[in-house]
């Protein structure tokens, strides 16, 4: 095994460690009994509602990624590959973080014969705008909320102090931004052959270009509606957990908005799944809306564990399905 594999090996196991190790810690001290007894007294109409729309927000994901990939080589992808492929990339992602956005590109690679590079661009413009509709939300969240954003942040900084300090430090505040600009630029430039530099470079123009593509596209607008409801059906599939759990059946619309965005930022975490980070930021939401510590963390072991094993399911589904598939290869020129 070279460096380079056992590097990245290493950073596996830490990063399930350390999701083991936070799962471990949030549910150390609530009885097996306690989750069963919720597990059998929750309405799972609700909860079989909400993993019906979170299939039919992976066929809306696989068909938005299939918009994005056009190649002039290789055959054309269309929407139930793509599909398949977007669920062998969440499968993977179980066991190594972030390497299911290769291992579906690879799959489309194999089978359609789409260049790896040309996918893997569509991957990051798609986690470009998902990253655009999660700001948007969680603004959403905050104007529905606001009160109780500005009770956590106070939980964490003094708010009123950091907002005097900020008048009456102004002048000195907009002259430290356009400095710290300046200097950004400065290094830009005088080290514009530097590997980092022109990485990050080439990063921010592949999203600049990405976005100038998505208008050139044969349907853009399918694209960005595609963005959008996906975002409405995360918040459909929490909004029906709640639903189906006594002791959030009555959280308001906006309250379930903000634990939607609070998972969302647990899922984004380098670890398997969102294996506890997901567990943790959800059941601290709930505390904070009056539901119990116990109750908070059955109803984040519900929610994540539905989707988990819906996963499990429709991944090594899709995996047999497009591993019977012959490799592509290049037509033979008449």
């Amino acid at each position: 095994m070279n460096n380079q594999k056992l590097k990245q090996w290493i950073q596996v196991v830490i990063s399930l460690g350390i999701a083991v190790w936070i799962f471990w810690f949030l549910y150390k001290d609530i009885a097996l009994d306690s989750l069963l007894q919720q597990i059998k007294s929750s309405n799972w109409l609700w909860i079989g509602a909400s993993m019906l729309i979170s299939l039919v927000s992976y066929g809306m994901r696989g068909w938005r990624w299939s918009l994005l990939i056009h190649s002039e080589e290789g055959e054309k992808v269309n929407p139930m590959r793509a599909y398949h492929a977007t669920m062998i990339g969440y499968l993977v992602n179980l066991m190594i973080p972030r390497a299911g956005e290769v291992a579906k590109c690879g799959v489309l690679t194999r089978t359609n014969g789409i260049s790896m590079g040309h996918l893997l661009g569509t991957v990051i413009l798609e986690r470009s705008v998902d990253l655009l509709c999660l700001m948007g939300t969680i603004l959403l969240a905050f104007v529905v909320q606001n009160e109780l954003f500005l009770e956590l942040a106070s939980q964490l900084v003094n708010v009123e102090s950091l907002i005097s300090a900020l008048k009456s430090n102004l002048p000195i505040a907009i002259g430290g931004l356009v400095i710290l600009i300046l200097i950004i630029r400065f290094i830009f430039k005088r080290f514009s052959d530097h590997g980092l530099i022109n990485k990050i470079q080439h990063f921010i123009r592949e999203i600049a270009g990405g976005l100038k593509r998505i208008g050139k596209m044969d349907n853009p607008i399918g694209f960005w509606t595609s963005s959008i409801l996906l975002w409405v059906l995360y918040f459909l599939t929490m909004y029906t957990v709640s639903l189906g759990i006594e002791s959030t059946a009555n959280l308001s619309t906006g309250e379930v908005l903000l634990v939607m965005v609070m998972g969302s930022i647990g899922m984004v975490a380098p670890v398997q799944g969102g294996i506890g980070t997901f567990h943790a930021l959800v059941a601290f939401i709930l505390i904070q809306f009056g539901v119990s510590e116990v109750d908070g963390k059955i109803f984040a072991a519900i929610i994540h564990g539905t989707q988990l094993v819906l996963v499990l399911i429709l991944g090594i589904i899709s995996w047999v399905s497009m591993m019977k598939l012959p490799t592509w290869k290049q037509p033979e020129q008449a």
